[in-house]
């Protein structure tokens, strides 16, 4: 039901009959499955656009089966299982994989840790300015892991102090940036306003992939959206660039206008599409 409802409002939009359309129907219909977006309250565009990828992912999966070879557990001989994976159009599209290469610092041993992603939210290290790359550093930095958070080893057959670090095994078609511009600190929350730079094109994510992964690694702009406003109240609006003509397109409610790439780069950028 969403996927179809879906279907219409991307057959609405680009049919070319309307001046604007409103998404209406596809709100509703999601939120039979997620109550809080039929309130007309604010709600945050990322929990938003999480929702949407993994209800459309739902409809559209087909499983798929893969032949993968494991390592049997009594005999340490290796054998072959079949698996099954989900795949649809949006894992297709949007799904990435890190892996977290994870060192303890006592013994040296380093094991990785996969994980797949839709969503990169990355943190901004500046309150007054800073860049995309800026963001993609802090993101993928070492970090220690102390106290509360020490690994158990393995090898040392206890917990441990270790060093992490995040590298990009599987690049997405499409990756999406969610700039975490809400800090919440206990019961202190604000939003940081941070004017953010980021490119229209040549993105380049290889200082951050593992060296067998770097081919094709430069990403082009497609999307930006924006929030203006504060923590309990504001208005979204968003960039979009025509796949065919390139021109960049102003969504802002009903109101849709052309606009040159120089006004594409705006301090109330949320999340970025690549």
């Amino acid at each position: 039901e969403s996927a179809t409802a879906f279907g219409y409002l991307m057959s609405d939009m680009w049919l070319g009959e309307f001046d604007c359309v409103s998404p209406e129907v596809f709100r509703s219909v999601l939120g039979e499955r997620y109550p809080a977006f039929t309130k007309r309250t604010q709600q945050d565009a990322q929990e938003f656009l999480i929702c949407v990828l993994n209800e459309l992912h739902e409809a559209l999966k087909k499983v798929r089966a893969q032949l993968r070879r494991c390592q049997g557990s009594a005999t340490g001989a290796r054998e072959n299982r079949v698996i099954a994976s989900e795949t649809s159009i949006i894992t297709q599209l949007f799904e990435g994989q890190l892996s977290y290469d994870i060192t303890c610092l006592e013994c040296e041993t380093t094991t990785d840790k996969p994980e797949i992603f839709t969503v990169l939210s990355l943190p901004i290290p500046s309150e007054s300015a800073c860049s995309l790359q800026d963001c993609l550093r802090c993101f993928f930095q070492q970090d220690t892991l102390t106290w509360n958070n020490q690994i158990h080893c393995s090898w040392c057959g206890t917990k441990q102090d270790a060093a992490v670090k995040a590298n990009i095994t599987k690049a997405p078609k499409i990756i999406i940036f969610h700039l975490k511009r809400f800090d919440c600190q206990g019961n202190y929350k604000k939003k940081l306003l941070t004017d953010i730079c980021y490119p229209l094109s040549n993105l380049d994510l290889s200082p951050y992939s593992y060296p067998s992964f770097r081919r094709n690694s430069k990403y082009s702009l497609c999307a930006v959206v924006n929030h203006f406003g504060f923590l309990d109240g504001g208005h979204y609006t968003a960039f979009c660039k025509h796949s065919v003509t390139k021109s960049w397109y102003s969504f802002d409610d009903s109101q849709i206008t052309a606009i040159p790439n120089s006004s594409v780069q705006t301090a109330a950028a949320y999340l970025l599409f690549y």
